[in-house]
């Protein structure tokens, strides 16, 4: 039996990239299609500050289509979900009754995206769910993922590791209070490189900066200014 039709959510970074390449290998999923919400009036990705342009660029060696879902700042929760139900409509016109995510063992998190898509008649998807966050950590290295820390949360993790490369080094260096793949919020990256991508996404280093207590560190595609 051919795997089920799906769509990925997709934040640009390793853990939805790294469920990509799971989702194929495990036979769980054929994803035709990655979602991303984004911040209109930062035109980034919503929450992990990655540039719409890395995003599409992200898209184009997926070789993958993106759905964007654009959302205002600030943004309701009741707003927030409106806008997502009209993005799910899209999918629907897709075919698509699956949708994979990164997530990997925060249970209220899983249960809300659960609750959401029950009534679309959706089913999620989670291909690294219960893994060993050390041992997944180290796996997503070594299979070639490459990701840079593009967000940190300060109250966990300190300003110095904004823009980092996510490696062996990193992890090394990671408090021991901090989850190795960030999940409980302390970090989010985006991923320039990897086995899900065509080719490896040339970026060079911008501007580190504090907004709305959490440290951001720019990541800019070639030939965006």
């Amino acid at each position: 039996m051919s795997p089920p039709r799906a769509v990925l959510s997709w934040s640009s970074g390793k853990d939805c990239a790294f469920a990509l390449v799971e989702a194929r290998r495990l036979g769980l999923a054929d994803v035709v299609a990655i979602l991303t919400t984004t911040n209109e009036a930062f035109d980034r990705v919503a929450m992990h500050g990655t540039r719409n342009a890395l995003l599409r660029a992200q898209s184009a060696a997926l070789g993958l289509p993106v759905i964007e879902v654009p959302l205002p700042w600030p943004c309701s929760n009741e707003e927030y979900e409106a806008r997502m139900a009209a993005a799910m409509e899209k999918v629907a016109a897709l075919g698509v009754r699956h949708m994979v995510f990164g997530d990997l063992f925060l249970e209220d998190v899983r249960a809300y995206r659960e609750a959401k898509l029950a009534p679309l008649g959706v089913e999620a998807i989670f291909p690294l769910w219960g893994r060993n966050t050390g041992d997944l950590a180290r796996e997503m290295i070594a299979a070639g993922v490459d990701a840079r820390l593009v967000t940190v949360d300060p109250r966990h993790l300190d300003a110095s590791f904004a823009g980092r490369k996510f490696d062996a080094a990193l992890l090394a260096d990671l408090p021991d209070a901090v989850d190795p793949c960030g999940e409980r919020g302390e970090f989010h990256t985006a991923v320039v490189a990897g086995p899900m991508f065509s080719a490896p996404i040339p970026v060079r280093n911008g501007e580190v900066v504090t907004r709305d207590g959490f440290v951001f560190a720019d990541l800019i595609p070639e030939g965006d200014a």
